[in-house]
């Protein structure tokens, strides 16, 4: 599985996913839009598609492919042009099936799950423990949607037809409370499993960040 976002310090995102990035726009030239807008479940109004990421309305100009805030028209940072890059070269226009795997049923995840359980899930329980009320109210700033799974759950939706769930458990006497990030079983239509551990990253990181 590659690295979607290689660990290197000593250098900006700018510099470290220019290559990449560069890279992805190139895959996507000569594309017809209406199909690319079809296959994401993006409008295509010319010259730029229209679509929502974690619920905030960007666009996605065309031919160039560069992501932009809707609003201010500034250009995404780097990591979510990447990500925005991928889905578009990924997305094949499956249907969202509303069945949950974990990431280890992802191609190539189970390898690495125990690595996204720890910096997603048990970063959550560090955070939030046994404490259902705070979670909620974290997953409800987030626009999180209620799911009758668990003690509590939530759906969250990254991109149009890309959505994750995010699951606590009170735990008893004999099991501690957990936490765990799950999958529509289409996202690999979708993202690289790579780039869904991003995904299961940034959320993690937008869940302690509204719950401080």
């Amino acid at each position: 599985m590659a690295i979607l976002f290689p660990p290197e310090p000593n250098k900006e995102p700018s510099t470290r996913l220019s290559p990449l990035i560069s890279e992805l726009r190139h895959r996507l030239a000569g594309t017809e839009p209406s199909l690319l807008a079809a296959r994401t479940g993006s409008e295509f109004v010319t010259p730029e598609f229209h679509l929502f990421l974690w619920g905030k309305p960007v666009c996605l100009t065309w031919p160039g492919f560069v992501a932009v805030d809707s609003a201010t028209r500034q250009e995404l940072h780097p990591d979510q042009q990447t990500l925005l890059l991928y889905y578009y070269n990924t997305a094949d226009g499956t249907p969202v099936t509303g069945q949950w795997v974990s990431f280890a049923d992802l191609p190539g995840g189970r390898f690495y799950n125990q690595a996204f359980q720890g910096y997603t899930g048990h970063e959550l329980l560090k955070v939030f423990g046994s404490h259902k009320p705070a979670f909620e109210r974290a997953a409800a700033r987030l626009d999180g949607r209620p799911y009758p799974l668990g003690d509590t759950a939530f759906v969250f939706h990254a991109l149009p037809n890309l959505a994750l769930l995010v699951i606590f458990w009170q735990g008893d006497e004999d099991f501690n409370p957990s936490y765990q990030i799950l999958f529509d079983s289409s996202a690999n239509h979708y993202l690289p499993t790579d780039a869904c551990a991003v995904l299961g990253s940034i959320l993690t990181h937008r869940l302690i960040k509204a719950g401080a």
